[in-house]
């Protein structure tokens, strides 16, 4: 009889355990979808806080780790960022993005950087541009995720680079400028370009990236802010 009530017991009590750990589960999840969704709607404070609620439920979960670390990367904090890579990386070792996240922890300049900034001095772009670009490279490798990145010829992806960040900075240049600097199609120039603001969301003058003293965006900010005062004292009874 004994035997009987410890072994019932104990299997109700594995029984608990596993509805608890499927609660955490489901939980973590949700907190993921939230976060997943917070990072593209741009709200990066609420993205990074439910990714690391998610993780603080499920610590070994990479998927929470690598965004997080997307998150992350766009709010610039790089320094944390790959931390959470650096956890992802332990967790899922022979991920097939393993190699190009372990190379963001090498010392040195990967070949695209190479190329970006020997292109970059050698056409005396400020030493602010030739950072925001690497920035931006560091940035995209990052929020590619899982997503593969097919690196055949550096040149290609330095001259995006390039022409993204003076576009950024509202620098008069074209595609074929670039395209003949760094000796690719004014097509493929293009495709890298498109692909580079698809994945971050760049748009004209992006704080990120823009290295003036004065934003133009600043002007619309305030406006709206200006715009919201005035609504409200329209509708004051």
């Amino acid at each position: 009889m004994r035997g009987k009530f410890a072994r019932g017991h104990l299997r109700r009590g594995k029984e608990k355990a596993m509805g608890v750990a499927k609660t955490q589960l489901e939980r973590a999840e949700s907190l993921n979808r939230e976060g997943l969704q917070a990072y593209e709607d741009w709200d990066i404070d609420r993205a990074i806080e439910r990714f690391r609620a998610a993780i603080r439920l499920i610590p070994d979960r990479g998927e929470y780790h690598l965004n997080l670390a997307r998150a992350l990367a766009r709010a610039g904090d790089f320094d944390q960022a790959l931390r959470a890579l650096a956890e992802f990386l332990r967790l899922e070792p022979d991920s097939p993005v393993t190699e190009r996240f372990e190379r963001l922890f090498a010392r040195g300049l990967d070949e695209v950087e190479t190329v970006l900034t020997e292109k970059m001095t050698a056409s005396k772009r400020p030493i602010d541009e030739v950072g925001a670009a690497l920035k931006m490279w560091l940035e995209y490798r990052i929020a590619l995720g899982r997503d593969p990145l097919v690196v055949r010829k550096p040149e290609a992806w330095a001259a995006a680079l390039d022409y993204t960040v003076r576009k950024v900075n509202l620098r008069k240049v074209t595609q074929r400028d670039i395209a003949e600097l760094y000796g690719v199609s004014e097509q493929t120039l293009r495709e890298r370009f498109e692909h580079l603001v698809k994945t971050l969301d760049i748009m004209p003058c992006d704080y990120r990236y823009f290295v003036e003293d004065q934003n133009p965006l600043d002007k619309l900010v305030e406006a709206a802010e200006l715009l919201e005062q005035l609504e409200a004292r329209f509708r004051e009874p």
